[in-house]
């Protein structure tokens, strides 16, 4: 079943009209015609709905039934060190199929990227659309939001929103998500700091040690920056009842 999004504030008495990218979607791509069957996201909510009619370049949706949510109990907030190449993009691809509500890009020491702010500005607005292909995609109840890279000594006031925050970190041997998860059983909002290429420096840990952050071990191995945030996510996912 085609999956789209409602345009936000258009909604009245179980009729919703799609935004323009769906609506273009909806007609010239796949040519739905009046009576199709969809789903459709509207304000944070899920619902069965069929094609009303689709005029004039809008398609407009009337809702039949309220799905279940697909979003986590616990809010995932990824912070991720700034990795070279093309690796964001997975990266924001598979947090947000895997329940993250927030990615933060980050600045670090051993960060190989420099952005200026135009560039900072443009990727951004390409990560945000991936995570909103990749929401669309994976069922998602809200597009998850993709911040604009930071320098890490200037996410303390982001951490102070969250409840805890974990940074794993391979000199960390022996605590790990399963002993996390076993001490702080009803959490509602996770922050998990990952590092670039090269690690996270024992600076950044003391720094980000005196914000409150954990530092967790995600096994023997090394992982590179695109694998473990994901790797992060999953644990934590499953510890806290996701993948149910």
């Amino acid at each position: 079943m085609h999956r789209f999004y409602a345009d936000p504030g258009r909604s009245t008495d179980g009729i919703v009209y799609l935004t323009p990218e769906d609506a273009h979607h909806a007609l010239d791509v796949l040519r739905m015609r009046a009576g199709d069957p969809a789903e459709v996201i509207d304000q944070g909510l899920r619902f069965r709905a069929s094609v009303a009619s689709m005029e004039n370049g809008e398609v407009i949706l009337r809702k039949e039934e309220l799905l279940p949510s697909t979003e986590t109990a616990v809010s995932f907030t990824l912070f991720q060190g700034l990795p070279k190449g093309d690796k964001m993009d997975l990266i924001v691809q598979k947090a947000v199929e895997l329940g993250a509500s927030r990615i933060v890009p980050v600045v670090m020491a051993r960060c190989i990227v420099k952005l200026n702010e135009k560039d900072a500005a443009r990727k951004t607005e390409r990560w945000q659309k991936i995570a909103r292909e990749a929401g669309k995609q994976s069922g998602r109840c809200i597009i998850p939001e993709v911040a604009l890279p930071c320098p890490l000594s200037r996410i303390s006031g982001l951490l102070s929103s969250l409840q805890q925050t974990v940074v794993p970190w391979e000199m960390s041997r022996s605590y790990g998500p399963r002993a996390f998860a076993g001490e702080h059983s009803d959490l509602r909002s996770l922050g998990i700091v990952i590092g670039p290429e090269g690690g996270i420096s024992e600076e950044e840990i003391a720094f980000l040690s005196s914000l409150g952050v954990t530092p967790v071990t995600l096994g023997k191995r090394i992982l590179r920056t695109e694998t473990a945030g994901l790797a992060a996510l999953s644990a934590f996912s499953a510890l806290y009842g996701e993948m149910e």
